[in-house]
Parts: C-alpha cells; sequence; structure tokens
C-alpha cells in the first residue's frame, strides 16, 4: 500500500484508509508514538486500545442466570407505587 505524505496548514500528515484504522483498532484522534529506526518510520499507538464491542455482543455475555437486584427505597416525596 501506498499513501501521500499531505500538508494541512502547517503541518504535514499521512492518511490511512478505513480499512487500516478497522484492523489495528484505531480511531481519528488517537494518540501514536512516532520512532525512526534503520531509515523507517515506525508508527505505534500510544495507548493501549480497548475493543469496541456492540451491544449484542455485551448482551450475550450477561451469565443466563443472572437476575439484576432492584433497591426499593422509602418515598421522598408523594409518589405512588
Amino acid at each position: 500500500m501506498t499513501t501521500t505524505i499531505s500538508k494541512w496548514g502547517n503541518s504535514q500528515g499521512l492518511r490511512f484508509p478505513k480499512k487500516v484504522m478497522e484492523l489495528l483498532h484505531l480511531s481519528v484522534g488517537d494518540k501514536m508514538k512516532v520512532s525512526v529506526e534503520n531509515g523507517r518510520v515506525i508508527l505505534e499507538p500510544a495507548e493501549h486500545h480497548r475493543k469496541k464491542y456492540s451491544i449484542d455482543e455485551l448482551v450475550k455475555k450477561i451469565p443466563h442466570d443472572y437476575k439484576p437486584y432492584e433497591a426499593f427505597n422509602d418515598k421522598v416525596g408523594i409518589e405512588e407505587w
């Protein structure tokens, strides 16, 4: 893959295809560590990235025998329960 260094104001930058961002679990605004080794530019995420889950994936992880706790407090005002 080839990408081009572009100019943004007084800075320069690289654009990454959406697929590359998805494969590396990167998002716009993520911080990257930049180093140069043997004439090569090395880019690494500066922070550990958490996997992004959908609500369906999270619900599937709830144990089948899980029963949520319901706390009923004393009345505070004129509620009718």
